[in-house]
């Protein structure tokens, strides 16, 4: 009840500091689009600022628990999944550069009514839930420093005020923010390779997996389809340039090739620290530490200074990703405010709306952050993204034939490699977890229809004009 209470007046606090920072922010220094603000390399430091996050930190021992010993191939079966997909993203944004991103292609192929609200809901949704899962992750990796323990009250308090950073980081404008991930995003993926060269020359660059005294749990196929789902997370960070479309240089071009290479440059990282980990921390040991998993891997081979090194690289993907995935959802939200699909209030707040949908990004992530685990975090993550996915590549092939040069081949096999996935990840959640099922399927069937009621309401609020 005490660490509860902490919580709650942590988040208090924090809403109020954000008023007054608000508050203080009455100049427009945040303007809405500026058009070439963000070049092709700051596109990518934003995408891979995403991607190389939570994702690979938090997310390692989860893929090990449901893929085997064998899981770094597991990520490269979800790079495949997720190269299919952003096929259908890249034609989209070649073709409708936009700031709202994934919302305007929702709005493209199903018009403004619910399916696109909800839709773009679940999107915006699945981004606040990696917040919150980046936060945690934030919490979970300082602490080892510490010997605090895995449910130390520390870490939501700690996440709490990593959202906080990333709120006054994201006041600052567009050309501060890509300039601080662009530097943190090769600091990191700098840090990560030496990481993974270290580790891998301790194992004597094998290939063969780390043996265990301990019993692994057995792997099913099921289970191995499932844990693509959660590689697909840790990569749908690309997502993040879509919504960047009016202010990156050269659009039509630009958004997809920074798609390209931040998938490309996430997708070699995550293998090659896959295989560091697996050839030197035995799999029971990754399934036991899944939540700091890396710096479990780096002990063993490096010693404390080993553990250290991996806590600050983790301290900084985790700043990184968690600026620029606030940076995306409240563009995409604001786009939705402007366009009437979803419900706005100031609350007294100053600014445009741009401003305010920050605001509501940044609190909703910290109640996530405080209230829900890593592992539950991720996994109504996945859920609801790859829905959301379904229905991109669903409207691309049935909605705009025409405007849009795509191939149906492709954008098919996209459409079925993420029901497969998604059923495969539901049938294990359903025996393993049912209660985040559930709950997903709550939050969903609330979204839904509460878009339902909002529009309906507001176009019968509509008068007539003679």
């Amino acid at each position: 009840m005490i660490a509860s209470s902490c919580h709650m007046r942590s988040i208090k606090i924090v809403f109020n500091f954000v008023h007054d920072t608000m508050q203080s922010y009455r100049g427009d220094s945040m303007s809405r689009y500026k058009k070439n603000s963000i070049t092709i390399i700051g596109a990518i430091g934003l995408g891979t600022g995403v991607m190389i996050s939570a994702g690979i930190f938090a997310l390692m021992g989860q893929v090990a628990e449901l893929g085997g010993k064998w899981f770094p191939l597991i990520f490269i079966l979800g790079g495949i999944v997720t190269a299919f997909s952003a096929y259908s993203y890249i034609k989209l944004s070649n073709t409708f550069p936009s700031a709202g991103g994934i919302g305007m292609y929702l709005v493209k192929e199903y018009g403004k009514g619910t399916l696109t609200a909800f839709a773009a809901l679940l999107m915006a949704l699945s981004m606040v839930i990696n917040q919150s899962l980046v936060a945690r992750t934030f919490g979970t990796y300082t602490l080892q420093l510490f010997d605090a323990g895995e449910n130390s009250f520390w870490i939501p308090i700690l996440g709490v005020a990593l959202l906080i950073f990333a709120f006054i980081v994201n006041i600052s404008g567009n050309k501060f923010i890509q300039s601080f991930t662009s530097v943190v995003s090769l600091l990191k993926i700098a840090g990560l390779l030496i990481f993974v060269g270290t580790g891998l020359l301790v194992a004597n660059f094998t290939f063969i997996p780390a043996e265990s005294t301990a019993q692994a749990p057995d792997t099913t196929i099921m289970g191995f389809v499932a844990a693509i789902a959660l590689t697909i997370l840790s990569f749908k960070g690309f997502t993040t340039i879509t919504s960047q479309g009016e202010e990156i240089v050269e659009p039509n071009k630009n958004v997809g090739r920074a798609i390209i290479f931040s998938i490309a440059i996430s997708l070699v990282v995550y293998i090659l620290i896959a295989w560091a980990v697996s050839s030197n921390l035995p799999l029971n040991e990754i399934i036991e530490k899944q939540n700091y998993a890396l710096a479990a891997a780096a002990e063993p081979s490096l010693g404390k200074l080993g553990l250290w090194f991996t806590v600050i690289i983790a301290i900084i993907a985790t700043i990184s990703g968690i600026i620029v995935s606030v940076f995306s959802v409240s563009r995409m939200l604001a786009m939705l405010t402007d366009m009437k699909l979803i419900p706005h209030s100031h609350f007294g707040m100053p600014g445009n709306i741009q401003r305010h949908t920050l605001v509501y990004t940044i609190i909703v992530a910290m109640v996530l952050t405080v209230l829900f685990d890593l592992s539950r975090i991720a996994s109504m993550g996945a859920i609801l993204y790859l829905i959301m996915d379904m229905i991109i590549h669903w409207g691309l092939l049935t909605k705009l034939k025409q405007e849009v040069n795509a191939n149906r081949f492709v954008v098919s096999i996209a459409f079925i490699l993420d029901g497969i996935v998604l059923i495969a990840f539901l049938w294990v959640k359903v025996k393993t977890d049912i209660l985040i099922v559930i709950v997903s399927i709550i939050v969903m069937l609330v979204t839904y229809f509460g878009e339902r009621w909002f529009l309906r309401n507001r176009s019968s609020n509509i008068k007539p004009t003679h």
